[in-house]
């Protein structure tokens, strides 16, 4: 009866312990998430998905009024929200509620980015400058790198902390080493939002940790300021495409390493994957804006409200699929010089123009693309003075006889009028 009773006791302890591993395990797996998280990872809840496609974001992203079907998209009964994009054309592909408000989590992180990589680009911030760590970014909870009080740390690894780790403590002591407060930075972060045109954001913390119904974004938005910060900043795929790294801590308590791994799981598991940001909370369950480039296209898809981590990484990657799968990239290399321009009364009787940039279409429809005509529209004859950038006509793209696109000419040089 005693050794009954043993292996009664023996079998429930075993049981308890391999409970606790699933439960660890998946601790790990997730990120570092609370028990909240993990209770939610079990509801059936619906959630959000968007992703945008064009020649890296082109600044007129544009949403059109109700619903845009494509073939293909998954079934909207598993998601509140989806779009597809073709920014080049500023034609929206796909989309289905996008523009919903819903709680950001640490996608938040992607604004403070912004900011953060705005004044080093003023020069008021440099890599290498020191930041040091308050109490109060100290006490920040969730996922963190645990800064300890008066901790200094360079600006790279802020960056590194807040970009692969997601850490809280790590981005308010960034907030307040650029604006003074955390309270200062949000309403900097508010400012940048509007001139990026995102029109269902407000922010009032600069990591996402708050479940204030006043935070809050839209697929669409996450997706404008993903774009502003990979576009104008893509130095920050260095840094977001990194799996693991190392930060040393130098503290009162003595030095020592810290690891850093990559939450966005995806950097290993999907083909071309370089970013960007994952997020959870109890309120926002699982979102992630995910960075993926393949044969000269960039994609941006963005999953948002899903109930579980897994859910995220594979809707994300399944619009990605959807994305790359139906997309067809045009490039016109420019690679015919174009005819010089005449110059009436000028020092130089001739001036050499050339493409102000290189036209991209993206197709999502199966057109054919060796059809695309060029046409180009330049000026025969200019007076002086000319100006080096001043405008020499444009090149027009057409395919089965619609427009679709142009470049603009410009002088390679200027000139004088001539003396008599």
């Amino acid at each position: 009866r005693r050794r009954r009773h043993r292996q009664r006791t023996l079998r429930l302890m075993t049981g308890i312990f391999l409970v606790l591993c699933v439960v660890a395990g998946y601790l790990i797996i997730s990120g570092g998430m609370g028990t909240k998280q993990l209770v939610y990872a079990y509801e059936k809840k619906q959630y959000n998905k968007a992703i945008y496609t064009g020649e890296l974001f082109a600044k007129d992203l544009c949403l059109v009024n109700g619903d845009t079907e494509m073939s293909g998209a998954p079934d909207t009964s598993t998601y509140k929200a989806a779009a597809l994009f073709d920014v080049n054309n500023s034609k929206t592909t796909y989309a289905y509620n996008a523009t919903s408000k819903m709680y950001p989590a640490s996608i938040t992180k992607i604004m403070t980015l912004i900011l953060i990589f705005d004044e080093i680009e003023k020069g008021s911030l440099h890599m290498e400058d020191e930041v040091i760590t308050s109490a109060y970014a100290k006490s920040m909870g969730g996922s963190q790198v645990f800064l300890e009080e008066g901790e200094k740390q360079s600006v790279e690894t802020m960056i590194k902390c807040i970009v692969i780790a997601s850490g809280n403590d790590a981005s308010v002591a960034m907030a307040e080493h650029i604006a003074g407060s955390e309270g200062a930075f949000v309403e900097k972060m508010n400012e940048r939002a509007k001139g990026l045109g995102m029109e269902n954001t407000n922010f009032e913390d600069c990591c996402g940790l708050t479940e204030s119904d006043n935070h809050y974004t839209s697929a669409h938005d996450v997706a404008l300021m993903s774009r502003e910060l990979v576009t104008k900043y893509p130095k920050i795929l260095d840094y977001s495409s990194i799996w693991m790294d190392t930060i040393t801590h130098v503290t009162e308590k003595g030095t020592s390493e810290f690891g850093l791994t990559n939450t966005n799981k995806l950097i290993r598991s999907y083909d071309g994957c370089v970013g960007l940001k994952t997020g959870s909370t109890s309120v926002a369950k699982y979102c992630v804006s995910t960075v993926a480039v393949r044969d000269g296209i960039t994609l941006i898809s963005v999953v948002m409200t899903a109930p579980d981590y897994k859910v995220r990484f594979k809707d994300a990657a399944a619009m990605l699929n959807l994305g790359f799968g139906s997309c067809s990239l045009y490039v016109d290399e420019n690679k015919k010089p174009l005819p010089n321009i005449a110059v009436e009364g000028g020092v130089k009787e001739e001036l050499a123009c050339d493409y102000e940039g290189t036209f991209r279409y993206l197709d999502t429809k199966g057109a054919a693309l060796d059809q695309i005509e060029k046409k180009i529209k330049q000026k025969d004859k200019v007076k002086a003075p000319v100006k080096k950038g001043d405008l020499a006509g444009t090149a027009e793209y057409y395919l089965d006889g619609k427009k679709i696109g142009s470049v603009n000419l410009r002088f390679r040089e200027g000139t004088k009028k001539a003396g008599y």
